[in-house]
């Protein structure tokens, strides 16, 4: 299946690209699927890549009011059952990574392995949770526009910024195209959720752990949180928060070499 497949409202859009084992990716806050697609061409040759819009993003339904990251990962489960698949890996980006942490914790029984790209298991220290109302409060107030334009090059490596406009562009158009209401609901959604480190050190899945060597939003040590013979940790040189944009290439190849 090479072209993006519409589902119906209740369920959220995604495509469904290549054939072989499942790959499930989940993308971050103010993205969408798009924000996959340099590694999707090449991953989709070997596996079946399903990359969601999530909840609140993309094309996908954005109800008002706040998200819970547990019904996230919900959305996730009922399109994984709408497409009979029972055994999956999921690789969640950022918040998408909060959604899969969700995942190995409640719905293991559906996961071959799993892995965090440039997330964390720690939940919202103070800081952090007053941020995210400072977020609901400009898009309110502003609109969804001026926030990405505040927000989306702090997510990529100073280098990054001057050497790939092409890439920070490209996340910033994803990003003027979330719904304020998913954006609200989703930044409330991760302003609650707790802390997840013992999912990554408890799991008996196997487990991959992708930092960006200048990521200024999730350092590695907030990333590489356990270590044991069932995880995977990898940092990916010069990238910061978007490694699926700033070096595809370099990821593509942590990813095959994770799930072989």
């Amino acid at each position: 299946m090479n072209q993006p497949i519409q589902q119906p409202s209740e369920l959220l859009y995604f495509t469904d690209t290549g054939a072989g084992e499942p790959l499930v990716l989940l993308h971050g806050f103010m993205g969408s699927s798009a924000y996959w697609d340099e590694v999707v061409p090449e991953l989709s040759r070997t596996y079946r890549c399903i990359v969601p819009d999530l909840r609140g993003h993309g094309r996908s339904p954005a109800p008002e009011g706040a998200y819970r990251i547990e019904q996230m990962a919900e959305d996730i489960i009922r399109l994984l059952d709408h497409l009979n698949l029972n055994k999956v890996t999921v690789l969640g980006h950022s918040m998408g990574g909060y959604v899969a942490l969700v995942l190995a914790e409640q719905y293991a029984d559906y996961l071959n392995a799993w892995g965090l790209v440039h997330s964390t298991g720690y939940e919202d220290s103070p800081e952090a949770r007053e941020k995210r109302l400072q977020t609901v409060s400009k898009i309110n107030s502003e609109g969804v526009a001026a926030f990405v334009d505040g927000f989306i090059e702090g997510l990529f490596a100073p280098d990054s910024v001057t050497e790939l406009p092409q890439a920070v562009q490209k996340a910033r158009e994803i990003g003027y195209h979330t719904p304020p209401q998913g954006a609200c609901g989703a930044a409330m959604a991760m302003r609650e959720r707790p802390d997840r480190r013992s999912v990554i050190a408890s799991s008996i899945l196997p487990v991959l752990l992708v930092a960006g060597e200048n990521d200024h939003v999730v350092p590695a040590e907030r990333l590489f949180t356990a270590e044991g013979e069932q995880i995977t940790s990898v940092t990916i040189p010069g990238a910061g928060h978007m490694s699926m944009l700033e070096a595809p290439e370099e990821l593509i190849a942590v990813i095959n070499k994770f799930i072989r």
